[in-house]
């Protein structure tokens, strides 16, 4: 890794100062390349702390760009056309905890998939989706893996080998579909 700062254009026949931060990934896979990040900021790095901490905002940001991927999309919240402020501050707060769940869940059942899934479902929830998979219920309680499976299933996800873990977008539409049932139970 490195960082340098250079003059680039302004595209008014000047220029201005940016930073540059070249990061390159340790251990690759020996099949495959490895990942280099070139990022440019208005921030400057003079040390490798300073460097690495622009390195952690960049990673950041594709946290924060899922998170209002699920504001925008699945919570639909351009669509609410809302009047007045009071009750768009009030559709946003809902609609950032419901994102947040979402976005917590995936990264959740990425990190901690044999936790038990009581803990970041309501019961219902959970019978919710076994009802609606038709998957009967083992006598144990269900991981949060097991559970968030079935729920991403239900918003499209196949579940091959060879798909990985759920995303945010099969999650949420799953959800969506377990709060209609856990509503009724």
């Amino acid at each position: 890794m490195w960082a340098r700062t250079l003059e680039i254009s302004n595209g008014k026949g000047g220029t201005v100062a940016v930073t540059c931060v070249v990061a390159r990934e340790i251990g690759a896979p020996k099949d495959g390349k490895p990942v280099e990040w070139r990022l440019l900021t208005n921030r400057a790095a003079p040390t490798l702390e300073d460097a690495i901490e622009l390195i952690d905002w960049y990673r950041a940001r594709w946290k924060i760009e899922m998170y209002f991927n699920i504001l925008k999309n699945g919570c639909k919240v351009e669509a609410l056309q809302l009047s007045a402020i009071d009750r768009i501050e009030r559709a946003l707060a809902l609609f950032m905890i419901v994102a947040w769940r979402v976005a917590y869940l995936m990264r959740a059942g990425r990190t901690w998939p044999h936790l038990d899934a009581a803990l970041f479902f309501d019961p219902d929830e959970i019978r919710g989706a076994y009802l609606l998979s038709k998957k009967p219920q083992k006598g144990e309680p269900p991981s949060l893996n097991e559970v968030l499976r079935l729920i991403a299933q239900l918003g499209g996800f196949l579940g091959r080998k060879s798909d990985g873990e759920p995303g945010v977008k099969t999650i949420w539409q799953g959800l969506q579909r377990i709060m209609d049932v856990a509503t009724l139970l």
